[in-house]
């Protein structure tokens, strides 16, 4: 069941990511690799400026802020 949760989580701040970066996404596969990669990185960044918390929300929130970064370091490559 946490597996399920884990990839809902990312499905969402994929979308979510992909909604505030230009309005695209990469589709529900897509979405959920960049959710699952980007609370890997928002969870990093989120250490290493000491931001706590706890809660579903929050780990979407994380996870949206890092699969943000991640799709401006991919547009960054692509240009």
């Amino acid at each position: 069941m946490d597996f399920l949760i884990f990839l809902a989580i990312g499905a969402v701040s994929g979308w979510l990511a992909g909604q505030l970066w230009k309005g695209s996404g990469f589709g529900l596969v897509g979405n959920i690799v960049v959710g699952i990669i980007g609370g890997f990185v928002g969870g990093w960044l989120a250490g290493k400026f000491g931001i706590g918390g706890g809660g579903l929300l929050w780990q979407i929130i994380i996870a949206a802020g890092g699969a943000w970064v991640l799709l401006f370091l991919v547009s960054l490559i692509k240009k």
